[in-house]
Parts: C-alpha cells; sequence; structure tokens
C-alpha cells in the first residue's frame, strides 16, 4: 500500500467497518513508517478489493488490520494479505505475530486457526457495542 492507495482504501474501511474505522490520516501515518510497518492492498479489475497491515517492534509483530469486500471473500485474497504479513513478519526476525479478532467473526478466526494462530486471552468489550477481542498469536521462531 501506498499513500496514493489511501483514496481507494479509506472508502472500504468506513463501509466495512463503520462503527470503529480508523481514520484517513492514521492510514497515511502508517504507510510511512516504514521502517516498523508494512501494509499492502489487493486489486481486482483496478481497484482495491482487500488490504492488510502490520506492525514489528521486535521481537513482536503485530497484525494491524486485514480487511476483503464482501464481494470478493472466498477467493482467497485475505489468505494472501495473511500469509504476506507472515513471511514479512518472519523476515523482519520477529519470534512471534499476534492480532485481535471479533469474538463475533468465526470466518477471520477460522482463517487464523487455519495458519496456525492460537487463542491466547479476551479482551472483554474491546469493540465498540461491547463485543470482546480474542488475542491470538501464532509463534515464528
Amino acid at each position: 500500500m501506498t499513500a496514493d492507495d489511501v483514496e481507494q482504501v479509506y472508502p472500504l474501511e468506513t463501509r466495512l467497518f463503520p462503527e470503529d474505522a480508523w481514520p484517513r490520516d492514521m492510514f497515511e501515518a502508517e504507510v510511512a513508517q516504514t521502517d516498523t510497518r508494512r501494509y499492502w492492498v489487493a486489486e481486482a479489475d483496478g481497484r482495491v478489493v482487500g488490504y492488510a497491515g502490520m506492525m514489528c517492534v521486535l521481537p513482536i509483530a503485530d497484525v494491524q488490520t486485514i480487511a476483503v469486500v464482501p464481494e470478493f471473500e472466498g477467493r482467497g485474497i485475505g489468505t494472501a494479505l495473511l500469509e504476506a504479513m507472515i513471511g514479512e513478519s518472519r523476515a523482519r526476525g520477529a519470534d512471534n505475530l499476534l492480532l485481535e479478532v471479533r469474538e463475533d467473526n468465526p470466518r477471520a478466526q477460522q482463517l487464523y486457526t487455519r495458519h496456525g494462530f492460537e487463542q491466547i486471552h479476551v479482551r472483554r468489550n474491546y469493540y465498540p457495542g461491547g463485543v470482546s477481542a480474542l488475542i491470538m498469536e501464532l509463534r515464528l521462531a
């Protein structure tokens, strides 16, 4: 993802996460921090249909965001984005990769479990509406 991609990513963010969308300037700041962050977009027919980003401050890497527009789910885009983050985490020398996932999002949980993530904790009332977050970890070392 580049700063130019934020033009397409931000409207998707507000559509996909209406209650807790990141502000546009947060995306711009994240993309600019290449020393500790890495962001990707997935495109189809010249438009962004998915995006993901991670932060790595050794020894830990953390999934910051991952999203695929509903009409493109089930095509392996989320898997490709997650695998890119896993590969980047390993390349940067992280011992583990962490993430938070809504407890009411079984599809995402299944994706993470298929890739070896294990639930290590629950953060109660983490998301708007009182939804808890499952903290999941993939050990890389």
